[in-house]
C-alpha cells in the first residue's frame, strides 16, 4: 500500500502540471486565451499510449529490468522536461512553439510513466489487494495535483517562474527514490519477440473472454465513465453560467470537491474489500449516476454556497467511489503477463469520451439548456450500468469472482 502512495503521486504530478500549472503560466505571461485554450491537445498521448506499451513489455532498459528501468527512465525525463519547461519565454513566438513540443514530450513521458506503474502495480498486489491498492493510488493521485494547482500558483507570486518550474520538477524526486529501493517483479514468462508482445496480449483476452464477452468488457469500459465525464466537462462555465463568482467556485471547489473525491477513493477501497469489486462496481456507479442529476438540481435553486458545495461534494464522492472500482476492474481484467499493453488498452479506451466526446458537451448545453443537458448525461450513464449484468453480476460472491490466473 506504501508503494501504491508513491505511484499514485509520481503518476499524478505531471498530469495537473499540464493541465493546471501550464495554463496559468501562460496566462500571466499574456499568452492568448485561444492559443492556452489549444495546448489541450498535449493530452493525446494518454489516449494513445497502447500504441508503444509493447515495447515496455518485450524490453528493459536500464540494466534495471522491464518495469524499474523504464519507471527510472520516464521520470529522469519528466524532472528535466519540466525544469527545462520553466526556462523558456512564453511572449516570444518562436518560443512558444517550443513550449508546446517540449509540454507534449513531457505528456508523452508521462503517459509512458503511467504504462509501467500501472502494469508494475498490477504485478505487486494480488486480486484481493487490487480495490484497496487501486484507491490508494488514486488518492495519492489527487493529492499530488495540490503541488503544481495550488503550492506552485502561490510560489509563482513570490518566485521567478523558471525556479517555480525547477522546484515542482523536484516532486518527482520521491518517484525515482521509489524505483530505486524497490524490487523487479517476477513473473513466469516475459515475451520473448516484439511481435509476441503485441499479439500475445490482444489473443491472450479474446482467448481468455470470448470474442462476445470481450466486447462487452470493452464496451463497459467505454461507456461506464461517460455520463459523468460529460457532465463533468462543463462544470466551470455552468457556475459562471448560474451567477456565482469565480472566487465562490475557487474556495468550494478546493474544499468541497479534493477532499470528498479522496474520502470517497479510501472508503471504496476500504468496501470493496469486503463487497468484491462486482458488488462494488454496481453500488458506486448507482452514486456516480445519481449525482450526475445534483448538476439538473443546482440550476433550478437560487445561488449559495452551500447548495454549490453539496453539488460538488456529491459529485466528488461519487467520482472517487466509482473510479476506485472502475480502476480495480480494469486491473482485475489484465493477465500479469500483458499488464503493460492490456492495461494502457483499456485506460486509452476509457479516455476516448473525455477526450472526443466532451468536445461536444458545449454545443449540446447550449442547445438542449442545462436541465435537458444534465437529464441527457443521466442517460448515457444507464448502458454502462446495464453492462454490468454481463460483465460483473451482482450475485458473484466477493472471493469467487474471475480474474486471469
Amino acid at each position: 500500500m506504501l508503494i501504491c502512495v508513491f505511484t499514485g503521486f509520481s503518476s499524478g504530478l505531471p498530469l495537473y502540471l499540464l493541465i493546471n500549472l501550464v495554463p496559468a503560466w501562460l496566462k500571466s505571461e499574456g499568452v492568448d486565451l485561444a492559443l492556452i485554450g489549444l495546448f489541450s491537445i498535449i493530452q493525446f498521448p494518454y489516449t494513445w499510449k497502447f500504441l508503444w506499451s509493447p515495447l515496455m513489455d518485450r524490453w528493459s532498459v536500464l540494466g534495471m529490468g522491464r518495469r524499474r528501468g523504464w519507471m527510472l527512465l520516464s521520470q529522469l525525463l519528466l524532472m528535466g522536461g519540466i525544469a527545462l519547461l520553466g526556462s523558456l519565454v512564453p511572449s516570444d513566438g518562436p518560443s512558444l512553439q517550443l513550449i508546446a513540443l517540449l509540454a507534449g514530450a513531457v505528456a508523452l513521458f508521462s503517459a509512458s510513466q503511467d504504462i509501467v506503474l500501472d502494469a508494475y502495480r498490477r504485478e505487486i498486489l494480488a486480486d484481493d489487494e487490487l480495490g484497496l491498492g487501486t484507491a490508494v493510488h488514486v488518492n495519492a493521485y489527487r493529492i499530488a495535483g495540490l503541488v503544481p494547482g495550488a503550492l506552485s500558483l502561490i510560489l509563482a507570486d513570490h518566485l521567478p517562474w523558471p525556479l517555480v518550474f525547477m522546484l515542482t520538477a523536484l516532486f518527482m524526486l520521491p518517484g525515482i527514490a521509489l524505483t530505486l529501493l524497490v524490487t523487479e517483479p517476477q513473473l513466469a514468462r516475459v515475451p520473448q519477440t516484439l511481435r509476441q508482445a503485441v499479439v500475445e496480449p490482444f489473443h491472450e483476452f479474446i482467448t481468455r473472454q470470448g470474442w462476445r464477452n470481450a466486447l462487452y468488457i470493452l464496451g463497459f469500459i467505454f461507456l461506464y465513465k461517460l455520463g459523468d465525464s460529460m457532465a463533468t466537462a462543463l462544470a466551470t462555465p455552468f457556475y459562471l453560467d448560474l451567477g456565482y463568482s469565480k472566487t465562490m467556485i475557487g474556495l468550494v471547489a478546493k474544499n468541497a470537491g479534493l477532499w470528498p473525491c479522496v474520502i470517497g477513493a479510501l472508503l471504496g477501497g476500504l468496501w470493496m474489500v469486503r463487497l468484491g469489486i462486482n458488488r462494488a462496481l454496481w453500488l458506486f456507479g448507482v452514486v456516480q449516476l445519481l449525482t450526475i442529476l445534483g448538476f439538473a438540481w443546482l440550476a433550478t435553486v437560487p445561488p449559495s454556497p452551500w447548495s454549490l458545495g453539496l453539488v460538488i461534494g456529491a459529485e466528488a464522492l461519487g467520482v472517487g467511489l466509482g473510479t476506485a472500482a472502475f480502476t480495480a476492474f480494469i486491473a482485475r481484467t489484465t493477465d500479469p503477463r500483458y499488464t503493460a499493453t492490456q492495461f494502457a488498452l483499456f485506460t486509452s479506451l476509457a479516455a476516448v469520451p473525455r477526450t472526443f466526446f466532451n468536445a461536444s458537451t458545449g454545443y449540446l448545453a447550449e442547445s438542449l439548456g442545462w436541465v435537458p443537458f444534465f437529464l441527457l448525461c443521466t442517460l448515457l450513464a444507464v448502458p454502462g450500468m446495464l453492462l454490468l449484468f454481463k460483465v460483473a453480476p451482482w450475485q458473484a460472491a466477493p472471493g469467487s469472482e474471475d480474474s486471469p490466473s
